[in-house]
């Protein structure tokens, strides 16, 4: 199969792009002597005036290559080019894109000065793209199943053999941060040799920090009235998954919200749950059987927890925001267990 002229690779996750773009970058070269035939250009070569122009890149994309059969030119932040006039002399060059060019353009932030906003590629540019013959290819591990989808993908394609044991623990361990398993594959894979059996005794030496969770690992200790595991999934929150205490209490409140909409309402089963909250059928489960398990006076203290924390956190009280949220955590979880 032979490479398109031009990709684009996009996503939310840097490791997943930067290990996109190695091979996409690989297969583009083929034979030819990477010194030779690659070129690659950032935003400080887009650089014109104080402001960005992607001239250098269109002309480095239509330059013959030299004692290669082919050049592999990659663009870097591309998605300094969020308009569709700022595309338009990429647009042009993929009317008719050199046959000895390989071009791979990358949709990610600038970083001098920092882009706050990563704007979606213009369909003018992905539509260019695949008139050329290009492709799009876009970098996530997805959410909920989709994530788990993606992360048993990994494990079956990864060159070592990691029992069941071995997986849940890396599952576990890396929580939301499900793309630091392509560097642990690649580090176990060195370290074992390719074809190698792993247990979790193999494993965990190299898991390091544990990664952030999602908002419902947190609702679900509290709900089942698991202290220790509702400030362990807190602490996870707050530190690997960069999340503000106001944050966190935002989650809480948007649950306990539900569980109040469903007290009393009279609903019988998970898809009368569905429907009253406008979400699907098994996290609507959860939320009727913790609202049914809790009743309606406990229901209303956590709303009240809830609502003296936020006060806290806005000044009323001199504690630090992460003990407040876990003095409330804590607080919550003994509640449902009572």
């Amino acid at each position: 199969m032979t490479d398109p002229k031009v990709v684009l690779i996009t996503g939310d996750d840097d490791l997943l792009i930067a290990e996109a773009v190695r091979a996409a970058v690989t297969s583009a070269l083929g034979d030819d002597d990477r010194s030779m035939a690659l070129e690659e250009l950032t935003e400080e070569q887009y650089r014109t005036d104080g402001d960005f122009d992607l001239a250098t890149l269109v002309d480095a994309a239509q330059t013959p290559p030299m004692l290669t059969s082919r050049r592999v030119v990659v663009g870097r932040h591309v998605g300094r080019f969020g308009r569709v006039d700022d595309v338009a002399p990429l647009v042009d060059y993929l009317k008719a894109p050199l046959e000895t060019t390989r071009l791979i353009l990358v949709w990610e932030k600038g970083v001098n000065p920092p882009q706050q906003r990563l704007n979606a590629a213009p369909k003018s540019l992905t539509g260019a793209i695949a008139g050329a013959g290009g492709e799009v290819r876009r970098c996530s591990t997805g959410r909920g199943r989709d994530a788990t989808q993606w992360l048993s993908q990994r494990f079956e394609e990864a060159e070592v053999d990691l029992d069941g044991r071995a997986r849940s623990l890396v599952t576990e361990r890396i929580g939301e941060d499900r793309s630091r398993v392509v560097s642990l594959l690649s580090t176990l894979t060195a370290v074992f040799g390719p074809g190698t059996g792993l247990g979790a005794a193999d494993v965990a030496p190299y898991l390091g920090e544990a990664g952030g969770v999602a908002p419902w690992e947190l609702t679900d200790a509290i709900d089942a009235g698991d202290v220790t595991a509702a400030l362990e999934r807190l602490h996870r929150m707050l530190g690997a998954g960069d999340r503000h205490p106001m944050g966190v209490l935002a989650a809480l409140h948007g649950h306990y919200a539900r569980l109040l909409r469903l007290d009393g309402a009279g609903i019988r089963d998970e898809n009368g749950a569905a429907e009253a909250l406008g979400i699907k059928g098994y996290p609507a489960r959860k939320a009727m059987a913790a609202s049914r398990r809790l009743g309606s006076a406990r229901i209303a203290r956590s709303i009240r927890l809830i609502g003296d924390a936020d006060l806290d956190l806005r000044g009323r009280s001199a504690w630090s925001a992460d003990l407040v949220a876990e003095v409330l955590v804590a607080r919550l979880a003994s509640l449902a267990r009572r």
